[in-house]
Order: structure tokens, then C-alpha cells, then sequence
């Protein structure tokens, strides 16, 4: 289909549409340092880590917009990219760069407002984001990093606004799911073209389908290892009469790692999103988080677990 064949948007669909709202999914993650520290229902803790969720719409809609405006050319090759719309014609380029400038400026506002050390962090991920679009993407390995480095980023941030303490375990449980999403979103993003003929991005010319197999396994059993770990050393400890009473039974029913509970789930998970990968479904996981039955039952199970462990009453809270 040629471009003079693409249906056109509104331009107030066009907007709205460039800034991709879907993916603000992935700044849920912010919100990960106050859930696991216990400090959900600190309103004033909770409400400064909604204003980071904000400022992280508005911060990650602008890098997408200056993405779309410097790879015009090259989303118009790619078969489902060039329904974007600025690539399709629908959002004339100087309101585009208005929008970028406005979404920007907003997020650098807020986030002044909120602590030094979020802005410091927006303003990077911006500029980080922004060479991603300059050219780094087009560079094998260096791309899937700074993928990954955008989910590390956004945890952060949850953590600096609510001044919590990140566990080494659950870091580099942040940083091994993050490789393991940009990895997969790679995987796909090969098979969509054929593997063999790159137009759309310069590095997957560089990158082959088991060298993206093998960081997909590699990153994925990191994982849940290191989600492992987290829960054997961080668990609060159970104190309600009946984990106390199987502890007065016997050593082996001795529970102080409730957490681990979620184990199985997580693997689950990871598994599921695995099998999705090589079925060529994960170039975009925002959709998937919020399309595949498997991954919402998972992901609701996980945060019922945890939210259970940690706010129900049954342990002493530890930290993150």
C-alpha cells in the first residue's frame, strides 16, 4: 500500500496518536519503589510518585515524537510504522516539533518541582533517548542497553521521589527483565522483516536470530534468579500465630521468606512471555501486557501475592 493510500487522522487524533499513550503502561514502574517498600497508602508518598508517572508521560511522548520526526523515511519502509502519524502525513512536522518541545519543557517543569535529582534524571533520559533517535539505535547491542536502561531509569525515579533504598537483588532484578523485554522486542522486530533484509533498522543487520535466542534465555533465567534471590533475602518476616505454630511443628515448615510465594508465578510469567517471543508477538510488550489473558492473570496474581505478603498484617515489613 503506498502512503497516498494510508487513511488519513484528524489532527487531533494525529496528536494524540503520536504520543503514544499505549506505552505509558511502561511507566507503571515507577511506581514499583513505593509498592514493595510498604509505603502504598503513604498518601503524601503516593501522590509524589503519581506526579513522577506524570512527568514520565510527558518526558517519554516527547522522545517518541522527536523518534518519529529524525526517521520519517525509515518508518515509511516499515510495514506497520508508516501508519504513524507524521510519517503518514497526518501531523504536519512543525506541530510536531511544537508538541515535542511542549511535552518536554512540561515534563522538565514538573519534575523541577518535585526534587533536583528527578530532573536530573528526566533531563537525561531525554537527552538519552534523544541520541537513541540520533543514531545509537542503529548500533547492535548499544540499542537493547539503552532499551533496557529506560526501565532502570523510570524505577529510579520512583525510588528518588519517595527517598527509598533499591536492594542490589531487586536492581539487578530490574535490569535483567529490562534486557530481557528489549531483547525479545528485537527478536520480533527480526522475524517481522524476514531476518535477512534490515530496512528498517540498520542493527538488526548485525544481529542473528540464535544470538537474539540465547540473550532472550540468557536474560530471561536472570530473571526470575535474581526475583529469587530478592525474595530469599528480603522477605519480611512472618509473625502471625499460625506461620509461628508450623515453625513450633518443625524446622521444615519454618517460613520467614513469604515473599517467595511469588516464585512460581514469576517464572510463569517469564515463560509465557518467552513462548510469545518466538512467536513473533513481543515488538511492542506494552500490547501484550495488556492483551494476553496468560500475562494479566500472571501479572494480577504476582500483585495479589505481594500485596499479601507485604500489607495484609501477616509480616514485619523489611525494605527494598
Amino acid at each position: 500500500m503506498a502512503n497516498s493510500e494510508i487513511q488519513k487522522d484528524s489532527l487531533i487524533e494525529a496528536v494524540i496518536k503520536v504520543a503514544r499513550p499505549i506505552h505509558w503502561i511502561k511507566n507503571v514502574a515507577i511506581f514499583a519503589a513505593v509498592f514493595l517498600s510498604g509505603m502504598l497508602f503513604d498518601k503524601g508518598l503516593f501522590l509524589l510518585t503519581l506526579q513522577a508517572f506524570i512527568v514520565f508521560c510527558f518526558a517519554t511522548s516527547a522522545t517518541y515524537v522527536i523518534n518519529d520526526l529524525l526517521d520519517i523515511k525509515r518508518d515509511r519502509l516499515h510495514p506497520t510504522k508508516r501508519f504513524r502519524p507524521i510519517a503518514s502525513g497526518s501531523l504536519p512536522i512543525p506541530i510536531a516539533v511544537v508538541e515535542a518541545i511542549v511535552l518536554a519543557g512540561t515534563a522538565l517543569l514538573i519534575s523541577a518541582g518535585i526534587n533536583s535529582l528527578l530532573f536530573f534524571l528526566v533531563f537525561g533520559y531525554i537527552v538519552m533517548q534523544t541520541c537513541y533517535s540520533l543514531g545509537l539505535k542503529n548500533v547492535a547491542i548499544i540499542d537493547i542497553v539503552i532499551i533496557a536502561a529506560g526501565f532502570v531509569v523510570r524505577v529510579y525515579a520512583g525510588a528518588f521521589v519517595v527517598d527509598a533504598h533499591l536492594s542490589v537483588w531487586f536492581l539487578l532484578c530490574v535490569i535483567s527483565v529490562a534486557l530481557f523485554l528489549a531483547s525479545g522486542k528485537r527478536r520480533a522486530e527480526l522475524n517481522l522483516i524476514g531476518g535477512d533484509n534490515p530496512v528498517t533498522r540498520k542493527s538488526l543487520g548485525d544481529y542473528k536470530r540464535e544470538l537474539l535466542n540465547s540473550y532472550v534465555t540468557m536474560f530471561g533465567n536472570a530473571s526470575w534468579m535474581s526475583w529469587a534471590l530478592f525474595t530469599f533475602f528480603e522477605s519480611p518476616k512472618a509473625t502471625l500465630p499460625f506461620w509461628l505454630v508450623l515453625a513450633e511443628l518443625s524446622r521444615t515448615t519454618t517460613i520467614n521468606k513469604l515473599l517467595m510465594f511469588t516464585i512460581p508465578v514469576t517464572i510463569f510469567g517469564i515463560m509465557r512471555y518467552e513462548s510469545l517471543i518466538f512467536e513473533n508477538r513481543s515488538e511492542t510488550p506494552e500490547r501484550l501486557l495488556l492483551t494476553d489473558k496468560s500475562l494479566i492473570i500472571a501479572i494480577g496474581l504476582w500483585m495479589a501475592l505481594v500485596y499479601w505478603v507485604l500489607y495484609s498484617g501477616i509480616s514485619v515489613m523489611g525494605t527494598i
